[in-house]
């Protein structure tokens, strides 16, 4: 019955219309020179002073087999884009991080999906918490296997992560992460880390996943996950009620082809969100990303209206290879993780551009 009434509480949404946005992209904001090549980004996160955390993979070219080799770089940059420091070398934890936050306090929570960890930094750079536990090089066989984890999910065990993809927090500190590539849940802990709950499974129902990919909390501790493969983001509360979901289903051009990949057939108009971010401002507001037709969304994420968009897939400078994670320090300033085209924009907003122009 359960089911049945959250099958109900689901609208029919029909193709919202949306303008584009106008903004200026910076792709030069970091201050990096020529022994600071970016590899692969997967992350960016700004704390309360502006200063930004960079989830770089940077890969290497002499150590380690050439898949599964650990790659987790974490650079910090003040305000203006000028490195400072590199934080976690040598932390047990990282392997393969998926994604970096920074919670209220100016902490540094980076997820790693290969190493099944959630990891707390203080503002000093020093680890003062570690959820979940890295699996041993012994058993590395049994890491993340897409196929089998389709035909066999695994089953999930208190406190341990399985392919772990992101974290974010209520206004009580309790932790929310979402699990992710094998898991296919969404683990609670509370601020010391103790274990709370967990809900979900792996399937296309309301409260199930495939692959809970970023989550985000507004400031009524409602959680916000992007179940990617769904093509959905799901809205709770913060014992795992479902409340709604959001989609991003903007009319776009089926028939350009991808950055990456083939051009498919039969595409639905629902989108996949990747990325998400909610901005901190009185009024708070939903940014989120996909890979193709490679837009971010702003959404109101009380009703799920689209409010607009901005970026596509490509190259150049405006637009994005798999945007894989987002910070928005406020309204109209954000920082997106390209991470194909491995780099970091700075994108500024003018949406007095676009009431002018109406």
């Amino acid at each position: 019955m359960r089911l049945l009434a959250a099958l109900l509480a689901i609208p029919l949404l029909a193709q919202q219309n949306a303008p584009k946005i106008p903004a200026d992209f910076d792709a030069e904001f970091l201050k990096l020179n020529y022994q600071m090549n970016l590899g692969e980004v997967l992350g960016v996160a700004v704390n309360s002073k502006g200063t930004l955390v960079v989830l770089n993979h940077p890969g290497s070219s002499t150590t380690g087999p050439l898949f599964g080799n650990a790659t987790t770089q974490l650079l910090e940059f003040d305000s203006n884009g000028k490195f400072t420091r590199e934080l976690g070398k040598g932390v047990y934890g990282l392997g393969y991080a998926h994604s970096v936050r920074f919670d209220k306090y100016d902490n540094l929570w980076v997820v790693d999906k290969g190493a099944n960890t959630a990891i707390k930094f203080n503002p000093a750079g020093l680890v003062t918490l570690n959820l979940g536990r890295r699996t041993e090089g012994a058993d590395e066989f049994e890491l993340y296997n897409a196929r089998k984890v389709a035909q066999n999910p695994p089953k999930h065990v208190d406190g341990y992560l399985n392919g772990s993809t992101d974290v974010t927090w209520d206004p009580q500190d309790n932790i929310y992460i979402s699990d992710g590539y094998s898991n296919s849940r969404i683990a609670k802990f509370d601020k010391h880390g103790n274990w709370v709950t967990s809900w979900g499974s792996r399937g296309s129902g309301p409260g199930q996943f495939n692959t809970p990919h970023n989550i985000v909390a507004d400031r009524d501790g409602n959680i916000y996950v992007a179940d990617r493969a769904n093509r959905r983001i799901q809205v709770f509360d913060g014992d795992g009620k479902f409340l709604r979901m959001i989609v991003l289903n903007v009319p776009y051009d089926k028939k350009r082809h991808p950055v990456l990949g083939n051009t498919p057939e039969n595409l639905p108009d629902e989108t996949q969100p990747w990325a998400l971010c909610m901005t901190n401002t009185p009024t708070q507001y939903l940014y989120v990303a996909d890979t193709e037709p490679g837009r971010i969304y702003k959404v109101t994420p009380k009703d799920g209206k689209i409010l607009g968009w901005f970026g596509e897939s490509g190259h150049d400078v405006g637009q994005f290879n798999w945007t894989h994670g987002i910070a928005c320090p406020s309204e109209n300033v954000l920082f997106v993780a390209d991470m194909n085209n491995w780099r970091v924009q700075k994108v500024t907003l003018h949406p007095e551009k676009l009431s002018s122009a109406r």
